[in-house]
Order: structure tokens, then sequence, then C-alpha cells
């Protein structure tokens, strides 16, 4: 998590360190990267005995084929990645790539907290495919998580790495809280950062569905939207209204997308999200254990707040 305090000073040391492979979203060859749009964070499917189903991976992917997504989030929360062995891990990024539209970004997700092991994750993921990297700032040992930790840890992996690399600060506030000023909270960092960095060419993702239209209002050029996973085509409808000043319109379909965002995040998590995506013609399947199905009692919840909202 990045404190404004810290993000001040952690942008001013990044501006030379990260400036090959982060600043204006450079490419190994140094072309300019735009990763403006909106990204699903793809599920992992499972077989009912627990096996990764590369199958019914591929099948969803082509199906998202059709939606104007700008590439595919691998290997998130929403991914199960603690649940993947190594291997899988690779192997679910090498099929992710060669299933995808070329033009579609393959961003891979690094969890790791420890730099040396984000380091050698990062080659492993870009010898299969991966397009960019997504390293996760690390949150254990918080007291001395600094400034300057964290410029030394995202300037060595920037350095060393064959790919992109794209600064992803997850807010404990939000994913441990259920409570409005959380979300309140992470709309008003998207707006420092995009404020603090508007001269220094970087781009800005949204993290959620939930306050996606409030983000293209502050400065943000997309998102990384579970609930993309299954309405990815009405995601995708709210950038046209917000980049054109459509504000009405815009808050007309935010307003529908806010209650089944939350039911498959942070009300329902991984599981609600599968179950929706059953519903909704893409394999969700069961989730590997310890995570357990919906009782009956959530999937009747869940499935009124998309009826209510009129998408089911």
């Amino acid at each position: 998590m990045l404190g404004p305090r810290v993000w001040a000073s952690v942008k001013q040391g990044l501006s030379r360190g990260l400036s090959r492979n982060v600043k204006g979203w450079a490419s190994g060859d140094g072309r300019k990267v735009d990763i403006a749009g909106i990204y699903p964070p793809v599920t992992t499917p499972f077989t009912a005995t627990a096996e990764v189903d590369y199958g019914k991976l591929e099948e969803n992917l082509y199906k998202m084929g059709t939606i104007p997504f700008r590439g595919f989030v691998v290997q998130g929360s929403t991914g199960e990645f603690p649940f993947l062995t190594s291997r899988e891990r690779l192997e679910v990024v090498s099929r992710v790539r060669q299933v995808i539209p070329k033009d579609n970004f393959c961003l891979l997700v690094l969890p790791l907290l420890a730099t040396q092991a984000t380091v050698e994750m990062t080659v492993s993921m870009a010898q299969v495919g991966a397009d960019a990297a997504m390293v996760v700032t690390p949150c254990y040992f918080r007291g001395r998580m600094n400034s300057a930790a964290l410029i030394h840890h995202y300037t060595k992996v920037a350095d060393l790495s064959p790919i992109p690399v794209v600064l992803y600060s997850v807010l404990v506030e939000v994913l441990g809280s259920a409570l409005t000023p959380g979300l309140l909270l992470q709309v008003t960092r998207i707006g420092l950062i995009v404020h603090k960095t508007s001269k220094q060419d970087f781009q800005v993702l949204a993290g959620s569905a939930g306050f996606l239209m409030a983000s293209y209002a502050l400065g943000a050029v997309g998102g990384v939207c579970a609930l993309a996973n299954v309405l990815g085509a009405q995601v995708c409808q709210l950038e046209p209204p917000c980049l054109t000043g459509q504000w009405e319109a815009a808050q007309k379909l935010q307003h529908r997308l806010i209650e089944p965002n939350a039911a498959v995040t942070r009300r329902f998590g991984i599981p609600g999200l599968k179950k929706t995506m059953d519903w909704f013609g893409y394999y969700g399947g069961p989730c590997r254990a310890p995570l357990q199905e919906l009782s009956p009692a959530e999937e009747e919840a869940l499935r009124l707040d998309f009826s209510s909202n009129g998408w089911l």
C-alpha cells in the first residue's frame, strides 16, 4: 500500500530508476506502450478433481476475445494464484498468451514479496509469453516498507526485468472492509497518483468496476475489473461516455454495476464470481480447496444482486 507521503518519495526515486521499463510504459525495445483500457483478471478453471482445466481456460478466453478488452490480467487473486504450483502458473500464462489476440496484453500479477524471487519469476514468465509484470507492493514488515525500501525493490525489478513493470498497489482497507470509506480512500489515492505523476507520463488503472466512472473522471485510463469476467461488454461500454464527457449516461450504467461488482468481489469472492460465470455462458466451475462453494442462501443473494440491476 502506498500512502501519499511514501508515494511522493517513491515517485521521485522511480523517475530515473524505472524509466527504461515503466515511465511512459516503454517496452523492451524502447517503444512506448499504451495500456489504456479494460482488463479482466481471469479465473483459473479447475476440474471436479481439482486439476487445472486448461481446455476450459482456453474456451473462456476464446469467448472473451470477442469483447474489446485491452488485455488480460493473469494470476491475480481472482486467478487463485496461492493455490497454484510454479509449474501450473507458467503453463497458465503460456496458454493465455497462445489464445488471446496478438494485440491484447497478457499482464502477469507477481505477488511475491522478496525482490530476488520477483525478479526470477518475472524472467520465467516473460519466457512463456507475459507482456508485462504487475508487481505487488510488498506489505509484510510494514513498518520497514518505507520509500527507500520500495524504491530499491521496484528499481531492481525494473532494471532486471525483460518486460515492462506495472506498479500494483493493493489497499488493505478495501480488501479487508466492506465500508464505503475504504472505497472513497481508493478513489482519492487514484486522483493523487494521477496528479503527482501528470508530468512523468505514467498511466493509472483502477482496480474495480465499482468506482470505474469516478476513476476515469480523475484521470485513470482504464481498469482491472473482476466483474469484466461476466459483464465484460458492459464494463467496456462505460469508457466511451466517460472519455467524451457524457456523465449522465455513464452514471446510469455505473449505478447498475456497483452491486454486482461488490457481489463478485468482497461479498462472495471468487466462488461468487465463478458461479456467475456459469450463469453467463462461461465456465466458472469449482474453486480449489480450501475455498468452498456458495451456500444456497448465498447463491440466492448473489442472483438478486444481478437480477435487481437488470442483468439476469
